[in-house]
């Protein structure tokens, strides 16, 4: 009699029950986001990618298909760590659980953009980059504060700008560390310094381009909150055009690098000569109208005083004559004074068009790009130096001698094949084996087979 007996319920394909597995892992886990160091990585000729992600205590087997692979800026090696986005899935051929990997980034990167989302979320919901809380900015500035390292690349580029557009513009650096742990509380009290001070139109709070951590210190919520505080309208220009840093939603405007920044806050001279020009003949029509009412006024009232007596009439002359000369005195001395004002503004024109300054100017702008190209041949040559010694180390852990270093040894025969079993040796033979520091001769007297 068959003693095993199977269940009345329904038995399982093994493909049944792995598609279930799979079915409820995709079901329940979904999408998760995991840290961990990569291994076993290898790249397949179809453009995927497979490898193992692993802590201190466990490892999972992990697939990213080249259609999300070509969007990681990274490249992935055993022993880095990485913070990816998946879908828990199953392999059912193999029935093995796995992620399918669709988002790969560098760990520290990776945690610093979730920690940037968070906290933009949290400062959103407060209202701290709400629009109805933006200032406008001045359309005539005549000080502009800048909050910025004072020998960073940001401050030569904004003063550039200024000295080019409106040498007129005063300007007032507040230093500060822009990087490092201490640089988001030096941020956050030079602004609070300069709306205390209340002497500037405007303020810059920004700094040249970098990594997402070089310019995490304008993400910090004490800088969004400082900036959000200042009464001073607020331009945020931190990093390249592509970067965005909390201290742009918090801020009045948003520049693309500093020195749009500083044009945002500059008028070009020319424009400035074309309102001159403007108020000019507003002012020349105004004059003349004066004028004009003044003639009538003189004639009219020339009439009335012919209805009274001589010395009457000589007596409203003379003072009416008195009040005119006043009159004309002060628009003679008012003009003066417009004369003066825009004799001084034409020499300051001439001064800022100075081709001497311009030469001066573009020789510091020369001298900060050499120095600046040779930092990036400079950086280069040990990236690349750092590169090959790499490469070295790698080679070597691969290279044979390596191998017979650590107490292994390579043994050929007569021709200087190598030898893998007794089959190929018979008795008399002559055979060499390399070892790590040289090599040995024997003659086989005897094989013994296990």
């Amino acid at each position: 009699m068959n003693q095993f007996n199977a269940p009345q319920q329904h038995i399982l394909q093994v493909s049944e029950l792995t598609k279930k597995v799979r079915f409820i892992l995709e079901s329940e886990l979904r999408t998760v986001w995991l840290c961990g160091e990569i291994s076993n990585f290898m790249a397949a000729s179809s453009g995927h990618w497979y490898l193992s992600l692993k802590d201190g205590k466990s490892q999972v087997r992990c697939a990213m298909f080249k259609g999300n692979n070509r969007f990681v800026r990274i490249k992935p090696g055993n022993g880095q760590q990485v913070l990816c986005k998946a879908k828990v899935s199953m392999y059912e051929p193999r029935g093995e659980f796995q992620l399918i990997i669709e988002q790969m980034e560098d760990a520290g990167e990776g945690l610093l953009r979730q920690r940037f989302e968070q906290l933009k979320a949290e400062l959103q919901m407060e209202g701290l980059f709400d629009s109805r809380y933006k200032q406008p900015i001045p359309e005539f500035v005549q000080t502009v504060g800048i909050v910025t390292s004072a020998t960073g690349a940001a401050v030569k580029d904004i003063l550039t700008v200024l000295n080019r557009r409106n040498p007129g513009i005063k300007v007032i650096i507040y230093p500060t560390l822009v990087q490092g742990e201490l640089a988001a509380e030096q941020i956050s009290d030079a602004i609070y310094t300069a709306n205390e001070r209340d002497e500037c139109d405007v303020l810059i709070v920004g700094r040249g381009g970098g990594s997402l951590e070089d310019l995490w210190s304008f993400n910090e919520e004490v800088v969004v909150r400082a900036i959000f505080d200042c009464d001073i309208p607020v331009i945020s220009a931190v990093g390249h055009e592509v970067d965005t840093s909390l201290s742009d939603y918090a801020a009045d405007l948003r520049a693309a690098t500093p020195s749009a920044a500083a044009e945002l806050v500059s008028k070009d001279n020319q424009h400035l000569v074309t309102q001159l020009n403007h108020y000019r003949q507003r002012l020349t029509h105004l004059i003349k109208q004066i004028l004009q009412n003044h003639k009538a006024n003189s004639q009219y009232f020339s009439h009335q005083l012919a209805l009274v007596s001589p010395v009457k009439q000589l007596q409203n002359q003379q003072q009416r004559a008195d009040d005119l000369a006043i009159r004309l005195q002060q628009v003679i001395i008012n003009q003066q004074t417009q004369r003066t004002n825009q004799i001084t503004l034409l020499q300051q024109r001439l001064t800022g068009s100075n081709p001497s300054q311009n030469i001066t100017i573009a020789q510091n702008k020369l001298s900060d790009l050499s120095s600046r190209l040779k930092r990036a041949q400079l950086q280069l040559k040990d990236n690349k130096q750092q590169q090959l010694a790499k490469l070295a180390h790698n080679l070597n852990i691969v290279s044979p001698l390596a191998t017979i270093a650590r107490g292994y040894s390579i043994t050929r025969d007569e021709n200087g094949k190598l030898i893998n079993s007794i089959n190929e040796l018979t008795t008399g033979d002559t055979i060499t084996t390399q070892l790590s520091d040289g090599k040995v001769e024997s003659v086989i007297s005897k094989t013994l087979p296990e």
